[in-house]
């Protein structure tokens, strides 16, 4: 972690406007700080040299007092605008990493593209909500106290070296103590604020699992042993907290006591001055009112970014998802299809981390509208990374993809690489059902109308009828994560919502797991029918039926290699893509 991390400045641009807003309050409570430290000195020496009464020092106590309310007008400005800025880039953040999550996929999430591969679902909402909010430390404190601590001390150093140059002096020399002291204490904080977030996202990630799995634990009686589980780990994030106070704290004491000796030492030197008459009262009483203010700024930001140290290390991990390369495709770029009539994998190759051979490996094949293109193959031959190239969710290691609009070449025909189209403009062409359908809290009809919220009811039931959805009602309510529907319903929901109009490629990563034999048959039907409407229909399968549905079968091996075998019409499964 730094002080002034430029990456966060970055990803927020309200910050910039901020910071030089507060730099310019800074150097006017850094004027009024001196001209502060003038008035009082002036009055002290009337008062004690010259027996001023009252009414003499009136002029200086009004100006005084105009001081001491402009200082607070300032600070109140200066957190005002803080607070509000602060609220501006969290929102920013928090729709930078969103946006970003939502384009790195659901593998990224899942975290399949990791060297230790573990869902990021549960670190992912703690960052997006504890872990930004934390910045507030940051923003609303710290970066005020930071500006202050480079614009104040500068203005007291020349102020009080121009008056007592021994003052000044001690000043330079002991100054630069606070930073670095504040700095080693500040290395061993990171560290802990490091170990605390990480203590957090193992618990989000704990406690998410068992609150999902808890019917099953209740059914096999292991949920008091997860609570068993759940207390070691609150304690373990409890033990990190405590850590990262603890050495807060003592960064407070060594910071007071470092600020503490410094102003002696120049109380020494000032009063030696008087002694020996080098200084007049009035000169002494400035640099010796000055002092502490130099070394206050510095202390406070210290004891601040310690403060705001947990914020920064979640902003840290939001920075980095953020600054995540998305796999594939670009957002808002030139090129785009309104109805794909073939899709050519060619020799399509992805590695993944930890695996040595490539799944799929050197896949070609090309899926036609009016076809169903089976891919079959054992568990980790790459049939789900093969769906998530085609979704631009993962990218080849080696081979492309490509994308033509007619069925047959020729004049007019457009062929475009996968790379090179609008990301989000091609997935609004796709009807997709994943292997593990995400239901949203609401009803039926709502899930099914996810990917087109204003479609009417008559495309919602004709929908929900394709899918084999005519005993769920579509007014039934549906909790988080799909409670309320069996395995099957939840998946009959994602293909209905993918099966509502306007979709003319469907990718369909296991369409008939947890279904019944009738309802099995019924949907295969649907998909003969969506083939035979001109949709490009693409299914991962196990299923023998589905695949025996299938009018052209790409078949992956244990290690991602396509094999041929023929289809329901007797055709090849792999098909030579010419260059």
């Amino acid at each position: 972690m730094r002080p002034l991390d430029p990456r966060l400045l970055r990803q927020a641009r309200q910050a910039r406007v901020y910071i030089a807003a507060v730099s310019g309050l800074g150097l006017l409570t850094a004027a009024l700080i001196i001209v502060q430290a003038q008035l009082l000195a002036t009055g002290i020496v009337g008062t004690f040299t010259r027996g001023d009464t009252i009414r003499a020092l009136r002029p200086v106590l009004v100006a005084l007092a105009a001081v001491v309310a402009g200082r607070v007008v300032v600070a109140w400005v200066t957190e005002a605008a803080s607070y509000h800025a602060s609220a501006a880039v969290k929102a920013e953040l928090r729709r930078r990493l969103l946006t970003r999550a939502t384009q790195l996929g659901p593998r990224w999430l899942a975290g399949q593209h990791s060297a230790s591969p573990a869902p990021r679902t549960a670190e992912l909402t703690a960052l997006a909500t504890d872990g930004i909010e934390a910045l507030d430390g940051y923003f609303a404190k710290y970066l005020p106290q930071l500006v202050l601590a480079t614009v104040v001390p500068v203005a007291v150093l020349v102020r009080v070296g121009w008056a007592d140059p021994l003052a000044g002096l001690t000043i330079a020399a002991t100054l630069p103590l606070i930073p670095l002291f504040g700095a080693l204490v500040g290395k061993a904080t990171s560290a802990y604020a490091q170990q605390r977030w990480r203590a957090l996202a193992v618990l989000s990630h704990h406690f998410l699992d068992v609150v999902s799995g808890l019917p099953t634990l209740k059914v096999f009686g292991r949920a008091k042993a997860q609570r068993e589980v759940i207390g070691a780990v609150t304690g373990d994030y409890r033990r990190a907290t405590m850590s990262t106070l603890r050495i807060a704290f003592l960064s407070s004491l060594v910071l007071e006591l470092v600020a503490t000796l410094s102003v002696a030492m120049v109380a020494v030197g000032v009063g030696l001055s008087l002694v020996f008459g080098h200084l007049d009262l009035r000169t002494g009483l400035i640099a010796l009112i000055l002092a502490p203010e130099a070394y206050l700024p510095l202390r406070q930001a210290a004891a601040q970014f310690h403060a705001s140290a947990g914020g920064l290390a979640a902003a840290d991990q939001a920075i980095a998802v953020i600054e995540t390369a998305a796999e594939a495709g670009t957002a808002g770029a030139a090129e785009t299809l309104t109805a794909p009539q073939i899709i050519r994998v060619e020799g399509v190759s992805v590695r993944h981390p930890g695996r040595p051979e490539p799944a799929p490996d050197q896949v070609s094949f090309i899926a036609r509208a009016g076809e169903i293109t089976a891919i079959a193959g054992p568990s980790g031959s790459g049939k789900s990374t093969l769906i998530d190239v085609l979704l631009g969710f993962a990218r080849p290691s080696a081979g492309r993809v490509t994308i033509t609009d007619r069925a047959e070449p020729g004049a007019g025909a457009h062929r475009a690489d996968l790379t090179a189209l609008d990301r989000d403009a091609w997935r609004a062409l796709i009807g997709w059902v994943p292997q593990e359908p995400y239901m949203f809290p609401g009803t039926v009809a709502s899930n099914i109308r996810l990917g087109w919220p204003d479609a009417p009811d008559d495309a919602v039931r004709a929908a929900a009828h394709a899918a084999a959805l005519d005993e769920v009602p579509l007014d039934r309510p549906v909790t988080e994560r799909g409670g309320g529907l069996s395995a099957g319903q939840r998946r009959r929901v994602a293909l209905a919502r993918a099966l509502l109009p306007g979709r003319p490629v469907l990718l369909l990563d296991e369409p008939t797991a947890g279904l019944d034999g009738e309802n099995e048959e019924r949907v295969l039907g649907t998909l003969r029918a969506q083939a035979a409407a001109g949709r490009v229909v693409l299914v991962a399968a196990h299923h023998r039926a589905v695949i025996a549905a299938a009018d052209k079968i790409v078949r992956l091996g244990s290690g991602g290699r396509a094999a041929a075998e023929p289809g329901r019409t007797g055709e090849p499964t792999r098909e030579e893509v010419p260059a």
